[in-house]
């Protein structure tokens, strides 16, 4: 059937004055206020660009919760009666237990000095400091008292001060070492030279490796690597090459972050497996999550640190860059991670998501990443972490201490809890950072119309121009 010439003509006329516009985008009037409007989609989770004001508070809260279940007293061990006399060591004195697993110098400890800095930075806040300002003092009066008790009955790990008297892992020191010199670098504390000087020794020369340098452990096998390890040893390497200007820090630094990833970094998936053992190389391979978070902040604190003439720069960053797609790319539909990356159905975990949407937000703001690639990413996570956080400031859905093992039922069925502390230093670097990416105008997309010219009947070609 053939139009007239006149149809032709008035149809070609009416689409010549017709414009069709579109915003490209996240969040574009997504507020799911009103589920019968179809231009914003209807979502069954929170879809909407973060609010400053309402992190801000959720971090206030996580702060207060953690200020008040770690506390700061020695204590006679059984009948809790607090100890004063630090003049005379006594056998029985501890450091007052925490809530559940708030160990006051376990490594997971130094990621939430390392979170309280960053929002006391970010927000200029000095309460988020106060209670680093409170764990230092208390470290520096203690110290002295606890290494006369060793000196006296030899308690071995039932020293409470063992992990810096004595370091035998890099969990006992890493950590906790690149946050002691961050706190003073911000000028927060007291001045902890000589904690610093034990661990960053323990970290660079005591700590067991493979023949090549790489950073390893005696367990489970042998000689294996911890993706985990990269977090553990790196940081403290870096920022003892930013304190000291030792530029042998920050090359070991780099060597050890380019050795891990060509033993464990899965170049076709783009993210890590949980170990490596020299004894069985080509065992299968499994991709904890919170494996991945630690190999990301570990370089992205590292970048943070290490000079930009240093040669070993820009291969860290391309190695970022790689291991950050391939996680984006596996965020799942609520907005968080898996505990194992590449299994839909094992469960949404907290503290690996929250290391992701940090490092994420952390790389657009220092310019590493596509603030419009990888913007959306980070504020869909982090409105996917806010949910995690409960009224006590408590973090729900953490997984637990997990070691480095050789199959998935044993990752799968890790319990979560809220007094696992992996979860609450991550979320706090999360949401100061999230809060800086807020206020970098780079993440604002310009929306564009597209302005459709069509041509006359007969000519196939359709001409468009678009406008910001």
């Amino acid at each position: 059937m053939k139009f007239s010439s006149f149809l032709i003509k008035t149809l070609a006329a009416s689409l010549l004055l017709s414009t069709t516009a579109y915003a490209e985008g996240p969040y574009r009037n997504r507020d799911n206020k009103d589920l019968k409007d179809v231009g914003e989609g209807t979502y069954p989770i929170p879809y909407q660009k973060p609010d400053v004001a309402e992190i801000t508070e959720a971090l206030n809260r996580v702060r207060t919760y953690m200020d008040a279940v770690t506390p700061t007293r020695v204590v006679l061990k059984g009948s809790g009666t607090e100890v004063t006399d630090f003049s005379k060591p006594v056998a029985d004195a501890i450091f007052e237990p925490a809530k559940g697993d708030f160990g006051i110098m376990v490594y997971e400890m130094g990621v939430v000095h390392a979170g309280l800095l960053k929002a006391a930075e970010v927000t200029g806040d000095k309460k988020f400091t106060a209670m680093t300002e409170r764990h230092l003092q208390f470290f520096s009066k203690t110290m002295p008292y606890f290494d006369a008790q060793e000196k006296q009955f030899h308690l071995e790990r039932a020293n409470s001060f063992a992990r810096f008297l004595d370091p035998r892992s890099l969990d006992d020191s890493g950590s906790m070492c690149a946050a002691l010199i961050r706190a003073r670098f911000a000028n927060v504390g007291p001045d902890m030279s000589n904690m610093i000087k034990v661990c960053s020794n323990f970290v660079s020369k005591q700590q067991y490796r493979l023949a090549d340098g790489t950073l390893a452990r005696k367990r489970p096998q042998a000689s294996s690597l911890w993706a985990d390890d990269m977090y553990m040893g790196v940081p403290a390497l870096a920022e003892m090459g930013h304190l000291t200007k030792d530029h042998a820090y920050f090359d070991d630094a780099v060597k050890n972050v380019l050795q891990m990833s060509a033993y464990m970094f899965n170049k076709q998936a783009g993210i890590y497996t949980h170990g490596w053992n020299a004894n069985n190389p080509d065992a299968p391979r499994f991709y904890w999550a919170r494996a991945n978070g630690w190999a990301v902040m570990t370089m992205s604190d590292l970048l943070d640190v290490l000079p930009k003439d240093h040669p070993g720069y820009s291969k860290v960053l391309s190695q970022l860059r790689l291991t950050l797609r391939g996680i984006a790319e596996l965020q799942s539909g609520q907005g968080l991670w898996h505990q194992m990356l590449d299994r839909n159905d094992s469960y949404l975990e907290t503290s690996a998501s929250a290391m992701f949407v940090y490092v994420i937000a952390h790389a657009i703001n220092q310019n590493w990443i596509s603030p419009t690639t990888y913007g959306s990413i980070a504020q869909a996570g982090w409105t996917a972490l806010s949910t995690r956080i409960n009224a006590k400031g408590q973090v729900e859905g953490t997984c637990v201490g997990t070691t480095f093992a050789s199959d998935h039922v044993y990752y799968y069925n890790r319990p979560t809890s809220v007094d696992a502390l992996h979860g609450y230093g991550p979320m706090l670097l999360a949401g100061a950072e999230m809060i800086k990416l807020l206020k970098n105008p780079s993440i604002e997309i310009q929306h564009k119309v597209r302005t459709y010219h069509y041509l006359p009947a007969g000519n196939s070609k359709t001409d468009y121009r678009e406008h910001p």
